[in-house]
């Protein structure tokens, strides 16, 4: 009887160990984006800093935001294996 319940709760994941790992993923992503954001301010608001606005803030970061997102969707809708 202790079994049965013990199964029971290991089966009430929403998701698969798969679909989590995807998930794991896609949180890097979107973290490793926002990293590559950061920066490029000035100290002194009377100077220009044109360094705000270089590739690496301006595409290639929301790029990876936005891939980032892409996985976490395909990791939600993708199909849990089941486990017997």
């Amino acid at each position: 009887m202790m079994n049965k319940k013990n199964k029971e709760i290991k089966s009430k994941f929403l998701f698969g160990k798969r679909n989590y790992t995807i998930m794991l993923i896609g949180l890097a992503f979107i973290g490793l984006g926002f990293i590559l954001m950061a920066g490029g301010g000035s100290d002194d608001p009377e100077i220009f800093n044109p360094e705000m606005y270089n590739f690496r803030r301006i595409r290639l970061a929301p790029t990876l935001v936005l891939i980032g997102l892409g996985i976490q969707i395909y990791a939600i809708m993708t199909k849990p294996k089941k486990q017997e």
